[in-house]
């Protein structure tokens, strides 16, 4: 018998790793992956012309991910047309764009991390029932109450997804692969130990306003002559932001534009950040953070810790509705996720 098929829809790396790992946990069915795509006309004609390349659409998002999948051997089904695969599931990395077809497959929404603000923009475009990528960030992503399920972070995000119109019965508390054990992080040879570390946005690369001459020079006080070390996000002009950042940090100040973000964050001694979900390692990890958005705010918000059990529990989801012979509602009326340990997620593989 042939085993049934689920596309994985991947965007920034972090949204790959993740689908990578819950495709991992689902060895029983035929998966494929595809970087987040649209057949609206405007959509294809704006990613020809390059203005989406800040986007996970295109650019340096699609060229990192593209080369992840091939890296681990991930078939990669590119808008749903390199292999003539008839889909019984789709996973979904962001509900922001979802094609007419997609719509018509059973579908699973898997949150990423933080959702950036709702700008005056947002709020009208959630308002007016447009389509959500129309709000020039990723503040209405898991609210457009397309998917089928959705499966979120934890119970803080479910309150937040349900205010901004997803039914609350469509939304499971799984935790997210990539911050559900971040103790793990405090397992790794980044040399370096006892620093302010400073995570960047890409604000200024999606049309947003960033005075980052006064966001360094805050960092370099809230430092109070300790040693600082930047990590920039990877969708960052790198060359402008490590200029700047020579201009206004201390000499000693290092600048990392790679590696293991997660192990930079459990070595620290404090944590700044501006918009991102790393902010969440330091929250887990009894750190002191700073962050654009409101920390005790945040500390309700932070994913569930299980232990590295989320892409188990996702997975468990995927199949047991993929299966499911009878309506959505009904679904939704009879599935309790799994309690699930390290031991036996893995031996689900």
């Amino acid at each position: 018998m042939l085993k049934k098929k689920i596309l994985l829809l991947v965007g920034s790396l972090n949204q790959t790793s993740q689908m990578h790992q819950v495709s991992d946990e689902l060895r029983d069915y035929d998966c494929y992956f595809s970087q987040l795509y649209s057949n609206a006309p405007i959509v294809k004609f704006a990613a020809r012309r390059g203005w989406l390349d800040a986007t996970i659409l295109g650019g340096e998002f699609m060229r990192r991910s593209t080369a992840y999948l091939q890296q681990h051997n991930l078939r990669n089904d590119y808008a749903s047309a390199a292999f003539g695969n008839r889909y019984d599931l789709v996973v979904f990395c962001s509900d922001l764009i979802v094609t007419k077809k997609l719509r018509a497959i059973k579908t699973v929404f898997v949150q990423e991390g933080m959702t950036d603000p709702l700008t005056v923009q947002g709020k009208i475009i959630k308002r007016l029932g447009l389509p959500g990528y129309m709000a020039g960030n990723t503040a209405l992503n898991g609210t457009s109450n397309i998917c089928d399920i959705y499966c979120t972070a934890s119970p803080g995000y479910k309150q937040q997804f349900t205010s901004m119109g997803t039914d609350a019965d469509k939304i499971l508390v799984t935790g997210i692969p990539n911050y559900d054990n971040v103790k793990s992080f405090l397992n790794n040879d980044f040399p370096h130990h006892n620093y302010v570390l400073v995570a960047t946005s890409d604000i200024r690369e999606t049309y947003n306003k960033d005075d980052r001459e006064a966001f360094l020079a805050n960092c370099v006080k809230i430092a109070a002559g300790r040693q600082l070390i930047f990590k920039l996000h990877p969708n960052e002009q790198k060359e402008r932001a490590i200029a700047e950042i020579k201009k206004i940090a201390p000499a000693d100040a290092l600048v990392y534009t790679d590696g293991n973000t997660s192990h930079m964050v459990a070595n620290c001694e404090e944590l700044i950040t501006q918009y991102s979900t790393v902010v969440y390692i330091g929250i887990g990890l009894g750190k002191k953070v700073h962050s654009y958005f409101d920390v005790e705010k945040l500390k309700k918000l932070s994913p569930i810790q299980n232990d590295g059990t989320s892409a188990a529990n996702i997975a468990d989801v995927c199949r047991h509705y993929i299966e499911h012979k009878g309506s959505l509602k009904e679904f939704l009326a009879s599935y309790t996720l799994p309690k699930l340990t390290p031991r036996n997620a893995a031996a689900t593989a």
